[in-house]
């Protein structure tokens, strides 16, 4: 995997987002300015975002297994 291979960590800060996004759609205030005409509006970009930061996380899964890195090919790249 590349060092400059964003995948992995923007994969991790979209999931804790939306894993945030969902926990504050799940426990409205009836003030709240995310739920607009019945739409709860965090639930939806947070299952978005959980999408978006599982197919970052599979595809720099997938980019690792393809290239394995030189400590475990035994310095040959």
């Amino acid at each position: 995997m590349s060092f400059f291979d964003l995948r992995l960590p923007l994969g991790w800060l979209f999931a804790i987002l939306g894993i945030l996004l969902e926990i504050a759609g799940l426990h409205p205030t009836p003030t709240s300015e995310g739920v607009t005409s019945s739409v709860n509006i965090n639930l939806v970009w947070g299952a978005v975002m959980i999408a978006f930061a599982a197919i970052c996380l599979w595809l720099a899964h997938r980019a690792k297994r393809k290239h394995p890195s030189a400590e475990q090919t035994g310095g040959k790249s």
